[in-house]
């Protein structure tokens, strides 16, 4: 090694103050988010993991008293009671198979109480935009059963919905608690139990993504090593004759 930088064979290498911030600041950023993915991943998995031991478990019936969602969250649950087919919403932009649609979501009024819960009853094709599809709501008492989830609460909104009207960018059940002014418990009952409406019940698994994460993980890790490697490559310079 000398002042210039550090010889091998013919070459000397001697990098830039500039270039080597550069790569640093590259490296640094392409390593966390690649560290980023793979938690994304391990995420997803759990809750998959989680899924499975819950779904061994007894079905939990879901009470007229408020409850903590924790206690609840991916287990398969029954509800009785009836539907409140006016207060029926759509969830936009929900694709299934290549085509966009809606989730139709009912509050369903627990037996013997005020107490209401979400049931995300399936999806249903957009088709025309400019009108809702029309979708048949039993009004008789039944037992829907299916699985509880928690709403993410992990969105993007430019602006809110609407205050007024059953279209809706994303779910917060607190929101709809007060627009609808019912009570309603602290999860959705994701619809399993069969029902003559026409609505499609094939919901995205939980762990739905994780080959993904792991890929740009690994991708982003490319990057890093990549960069690492043109780095010392584009900074190793032929020593010219008589040259120190």
């Amino acid at each position: 090694m000398t002042a210039r930088g550090i010889r091998f064979g013919g070459r000397n290498f001697r990098p830039g103050i500039f270039s080597t911030v550069g790569v640093v600041a590259f490296v640094a950023l392409t390593i966390s988010l690649g560290n980023w993915q793979g938690r994304r991943a391990g995420e997803k998995l759990a809750a998959a993991r989680e899924l499975e031991e819950a779904m061994r478990g007894p079905m939990l019936a879901v009470p007229s008293v408020p409850v903590d969602a924790a206690g609840f969250q991916h287990r398969r649950v029954g509800a009785t009671g009836r539907y409140d087919a006016r207060a029926t919403f759509f969830l936009d932009n929900k694709v299934f198979h290549g085509v966009a649609g809606y989730h139709v979501l009912t509050p369903f009024r627990i037996e013997g109480s005020d107490m209401h819960v979400l049931i995300d009853r399936g999806w249903v094709a957009a088709g025309d935009r400019t009108r809702l599809p029309e979708i048949s709501t039993p009004g008789a008492a039944q037992t829907v059963e299916g699985i509880a989830v928690l709403p993410s609460r992990r969105f993007l909104e430019l602006a809110p919905d609407a205050a007024n009207g059953p279209l809706r960018q994303n779910l917060a059940i607190e929101r709809e608690s007060t627009r609808l002014a019912l009570k309603l418990q602290p999860f959705v009952i994701e619809q399993t139990s069969e029902a003559q409406d026409g609505l499609a019940r094939v919901w995205e698994p939980v762990d739905a993504g994780a080959d993904r994460n792991l890929g740009y993980q690994l991708q982003w890790y490319s990057f890093s090593i990549l960069a690492v490697i043109l780095y010392v490559v584009l900074n190793f310079k032929r020593i010219e004759a008589g040259g120190r």
